[in-house]
This record gives structure tokens, sequence and C-alpha cells, in this order.
């Protein structure tokens, strides 16, 4: 092989290896538990309950409304919750024209570490 194919397949390798190395990173990025402040807990826990308690319970309790026990949400899927919480799902309404995004982090800071079973 010449010189000029050699080197072409070194970049293509080394490319090859850098998007790999990406890709588990950022895998192994959602899998880390997350830490909040003790600020964004108490922000998640008053907008939780001016907006979430009626569904889903004082605290995450469901009164027997049959709703997602919020205190079992797993902490590894915030994008789920984010999506969840944003666009809505099953018969929840989205909130992405009522909260801002730092607040559905907020809301999701709570649920991870706020009420657990």
């Amino acid at each position: 092989m010449t010189v000029k194919i050699l080197k072409s397949l070194f970049v293509r390798a080394t490319i090859c290896v850098a998007i790999s190395a990406l890709s588990c990173a950022a895998v192994l990025a959602q899998d880390e538990v997350q830490t909040f402040q003790p600020d964004q807990i108490a922000a998640g826990a008053k907008l939780y309950a001016d907006n979430c308690s009626v569904c889903h319970g004082q605290k995450m309790v469901d009164a027997g409304g049959g709703f997602f026990d919020l205190r079992t949400f797993p902490p590894k899927q915030r994008p789920r919750f984010i999506n969840s919480v944003s666009n809505g799902k099953n018969s929840m309404p989205p909130w992405k024209s009522v909260l801002s995004q730092e607040q559905i982090g907020n809301l999701f800071a709570y649920v991870v570490a706020g009420e657990k079973k």
C-alpha cells in the first residue's frame, strides 16, 4: 500500500475511534446519578405543589386517581421526564407553554431527590 492510502486509513480509523469514544461518554453521562442543590429541590417542590399535586398527589402520594407514582421515577431518565412534562403524556397535558425549562428541571430535581417511598 502506498503512504497516501495508509494515511487515509489512519485518519478514518482515528475518526471512528473518536466518534465511538464520544458516544460512550454520552451513554455514561446518562447513567450518572445527578445531584441537586437544595434550592433546586425546594423550587421544584413548590412548583409541584402548585401544578402537579392535583393529579399526582400531595408529596407525590397518589390519592387513588391511578396516576404515575413519581416517587419511583428512574433518576437516570431525565430526558424522558423532560419530554413527558414538556409535551404531555397520556392524560397529562403539555406544560412547555406554562413552565420554563429551568422550572421543569427543578421539578425533576424534586421528583428525583424529594419524597421517597
